[in-house]
C-alpha cells in the first residue's frame, strides 16, 4: 500500500450533523464486489446457480464502514458478503457489510455500509490495513 493511494476526507464533505461516523475517513482507489445472490452448487438433476454479484467503486473508507458508488439501489438493512481490494494490492479482504443508507446521486447511488465484525471474515486484517494507511510516515 502506498501513501499516495489514500487521502483524508472527501471533496464534498457533508454538512455538520449529517455524517454519523465516528472514525476518520480515507478516500481511496478501491473496489468492492457484493454477492447479491448466493451461488448454489449443482445437485442431482439440477444445474448450479451462478449467483449475482455487483461491483461498486468506493468513495471513502474507514475502519468500520465504506461509502460505495453503486449502479443499483440497495435496501437499508441488507447484509451482503463482500470482497474488497484496495489500490493495486493483490490482497482481497472478505467481509460482511450491512447497508445503513442509500441515496440517489445523479444516475448512480451513494451507499453507506457498515462492516460487520465476524470471526469468519477478514475483519481484523481490514482494521489493520486501514490503520496502517492512516499512519503518518
Amino acid at each position: 500500500m502506498k501513501d499516495t493511494d489514500y487521502t483524508f476526507g472527501t471533496k464534498d464533505e457533508p454538512a455538520v450533523g449529517q455524517d454519523s461516523r465516528m472514525q476518520y475517513r480515507l478516500t481511496a482507489r478501491a473496489r468492492i464486489t457484493l454477492q447479491l445472490e448466493a451461488e448454489y452448487p449443482a445437485s442431482e438433476g439440477v444445474p448450479s446457480s451462478s449467483g449475482r454479484a455487483l461491483v461498486c467503486g468506493i468513495r471513502d473508507i474507514s475502519v468500520c464502514g465504506l461509502c460505495l458508488i453503486s449502479a443499483e439501489y440497495l435496501a437499508i438493512g441488507a447484509l451482503f458478503p463482500a470482497s474488497v481490494t484496495l489500490g493495486h494490492q493483490a490482497e482481497v479482504f472478505v467481509l460482511t457489510v450491512e447497508v445503513v443508507w442509500c441515496s440517489q446521486d445523479e444516475e448512480d447511488y451513494l451507499v453507506g455500509v457498515s462492516i460487520v465484525e465476524s470471526d469468519q471474515t477478514a475483519y481484523v486484517e481490514w482494521t489493520d490495513a486501514v490503520a496502517s494507511a492512516m499512519e503518518i510516515p
